[in-house]
């Protein structure tokens, strides 16, 4: 086995650590759970550093458990919130939970016949036969309320500036929370809770719990909260999240993002997010500082995790996408591209519809009049005649051409270029 401790260490992945943590994790196999909360049908890459302790914890050779709170997730944690958000119905869960599962599947090997096999559970298992005075009696009576008031997560909530406080619904998850590791503890041997730094006050709940009740060891290790240099949240763009799912982020905006980091983020990052090993991060590190310019460390964590989660086909058509926008790509290349690709790598580029019946007009009717891509007809003409105007990423030079079906990308599209950075998008319906 190799020494998980000592391989998060250097990828600058522990926040706090129990006492006692690595001795046991050096004694034998350990199997280790990570909460995942399943609000919607997809992860995010904010859940990924716990999915890469997990997938780390299993190449160290213990066994990962992924508990998917589908009980919790009716009820909503508290920790780094201001209100309390809304709960779902058990349809939407277990919608939601197999999707999950699906996605993990990139990250964890559950398939596999090896003793740390990846397990994935779901804590709606055992809570949803739990009556309520069964379990204030057998575990409510174990954990006193001081104990529960002495958490962040709950003294920010009461003394915040939020008006409506806390219910007694929220007040209870980290009970429920504390619930699962015993849970775990007894009927599957999990000697180990692992989360974010925020997590860390639900996860000593439960150790606390598991000491209380049954004497059992179990530890407690999180990472901290990946931050960003300009201090922004990391994961969010202006428009929200970037997902593991490809219906809600395409493969090229999420492998643009990773391209997208500073310098100083793109060092943390490739320790966190791949499985590359010291010798390969630190020589691409140094080799970057030498040429920052080529984005050789941006290159490395975008192709790896971007493969990782999308698959290397998708990786592909990713680079050669950036490449139409970037650089000197064909108009075959453009229509290489699928329809959501096509549209993540203009979006933002102004768009006009047309009917389809005004395909096959003059070129100068179409960029001038059917729409303002061009103030007159005779701006349009000089820019021809100046060898400026590209369609599709091919210079157009005919003043008295037309577009026709064969120019149209994914059969409705066409790509109007303006000198060298100006694009328009004609949409024909």
């Amino acid at each position: 086995m190799k020494n998980f401790v000592e391989e998060l260490t250097w990828r600058g992945m522990i926040h706090t650590m129990m006492p006692g943590t690595e001795e046991q994790l050096m004694k034998e196999q350990t199997s280790a759970y990570v909460g995942i909360d399943p609000t919607a049908d997809s992860l995010h890459i904010g859940h990924l550093v716990s999915i890469m302790m997990l997938k780390h914890f299993q190449n160290c050779g213990h066994k990962p458990y992924a508990l998917i709170g589908g009980a919790t997730g009716m009820i909503g944690d508290p920790s780094m919130k201001s209100a309390e958000r809304n709960l779902l119905d058990e349809q939407t869960l277990n919608h939601n939970i197999a999707a999950i599962k699906k996605q993990l599947s990139k990250f964890l090997d559950f398939d596999s016949d090896m003793p740390n096999a990846a397990v994935l559970v779901n804590n709606y298992d055992w809570m949803k036969d739990f009556s309520f005075l069964s379990f204030i009696r057998d575990i409510g009576k174990h954990i006193t309320v001081n104990y529960m008031m002495s958490k962040d997560s709950v003294k920010k909530r009461l003394t915040g500036e939020a008006r409506e406080g806390m219910s007694f619904t929220e007040f209870s998850y980290q009970l429920v929370q504390g619930y699962d590791f015993l849970y775990l503890n007894e009927h599957n041997n999990c000697k180990l809770q692992m989360g974010g730094s925020d997590q860390w006050g639900n996860i000593t709940t439960g150790t606390e719990l598991i000491r209380r009740k049954t004497g059992n060891e179990a530890f407690a290790l999180t990472c901290p909260l990946i931050t960003k240099a300009d201090g922004g949240k990391f994961g969010k763009t202006e428009k929200g999240n970037i997902w593991l799912d490809a219906n809600y982020t395409s493969p090229y905006t999420f492998y643009q993002f990773w391209m997208n980091v500073a310098d100083e983020d793109a060092e943390k990052y490739i320790k966190i997010f791949t499985m590359l090993s010291r010798e390969v991060i630190e020589e691409a590190i140094a080799k970057h500082k030498e040429e920052p310019h080529l984005r050789g460390l941006q290159k490395l964590l975008a192709r790896e995790i971007t493969i990782m989660v999308h698959g290397e086909e998708e990786y592909n058509k990713a680079v050669e996408a950036s490449g139409i926008l970037f650089g000197n790509s064909t108009s075959q290349a453009l229509k290489n591209l699928d329809e959501q690709t096509f549209l993540s790598v203009f979006d933002g580029v102004p768009q006009f519809e047309l009917p389809a019946e005004k395909l096959g007009g003059n070129i100068l009717d179409l960029l001038a009049v059917e729409t303002s891509i061009f103030p007159s007809k005779g701006e349009c003409r000089k820019m021809i005649q100046a060898n400026g105007l590209s369609i599709n990423k091919e210079k157009f030079t005919d003043a008295n051409g037309a577009l026709t079906q064969e120019h149209l990308v994914n059969g409705k599209y066409i790509l109007v270029q303006k000198g060298k950075k100006n694009y328009f998008i004609i949409k024909f319906n």
